[in-house]
Order: structure tokens, then sequence, then C-alpha cells
């Protein structure tokens, strides 16, 4: 049995599989890095500053707490939908950033692709016999024929 676990482990597929993941993992950081630093502060902007993931209504407990952490640390039950509202535009903000990044190395592969069928010489068709060749056979057969 530990062959076999060898053997599976040895095999490209599963290579290639964990080094998928592990740059996925460090992939996922610098999107993070970029939706968190970058465009949400821009889109920030455009709505006017609003912060989603702020934004609660408290179920159970008493008290008003101006924000959601406060009302976590006093062990209120909280309805944080802006929490919800963010990790949704935050995953299609990752989600569109992982399809132009996709689309783009499917263009620079298929650019590749091309570059290497240009390159390869298509090969030649088999040449048949000639006219005259035909004609010479033919010639040849009628003569012996004869």
């Amino acid at each position: 049995m530990l062959k076999e676990f060898k053997a599976f482990i040895a095999k490209g597929n599963v290579m290639d599989m964990a080094v998928g993941i592990i740059v996925g993992a460090a992939f996922t950081a610098i999107v993070k890095s970029m939706v968190d630093d970058l465009i949400n502060p821009i889109i920030g902007l455009i709505i006017g500053g609003i912060d989603f993931s702020n934004l609660f209504v408290v179920l159970k407990g008493e008290g008003d707490y101006a924000s959601l952490t406060e009302a976590r640390e006093a062990g209120a039950a909280v309805f944080a939908y802006g929490s919800f509202v963010m990790a949704v535009i935050n995953f299609l903000i990752i989600a569109f950033v992982v399809f132009m990044l996709v689309r783009y190395v499917n263009k620079v592969k298929d650019a590749a692709t091309k570059k290497e069928e240009e390159a390869a010489p298509a090969p030649e068709a088999p040449k048949g016999p000639s006219q005259e060749d035909l004609l010479a056979e033919i010639r040849d057969l009628l003569a012996k024929q004869a």
C-alpha cells in the first residue's frame, strides 16, 4: 500500500494540483489586497463613503452600538447584512479579476499556439504521377498488349 501511495503522489497531476493550490493561495492574497486596498476605497468614494461592512440590525440585546464590532463585543445578537453585502461585492470583484486574468492567459496561449503553427512547415501533399508519366504508362501498357 505504501508503494501505491508513493506512485500516486509521484504522478504529475497530483504534483500539478499541489502547485496550483500553493500558487492559488498566493494569488488569493494578491487579489484580496487589490480588492481591499485599491478597489474598495474607490467604490467608497463613488458611493459616498458608505461602509457596508458596518451595517447591521440588533436582533437581541439592549443598547445602541456605534459599530458591528462593538455590538459583537457586547454579546448582542446581530444580523450583519452589511458584511454579507461586502462579501458579495468582493466576490464579484475577485471573480471579474480572475476572469480578466484567465482571459489574458488564454490570449497569450492562443498567440503562442498560432506562432507555432505558422512556424511549422505544412507537410507537402504526396506527389502523384504527372500527366506525362500517366500517358507513358498507358503507352507502355498498350504496347505490351499489341
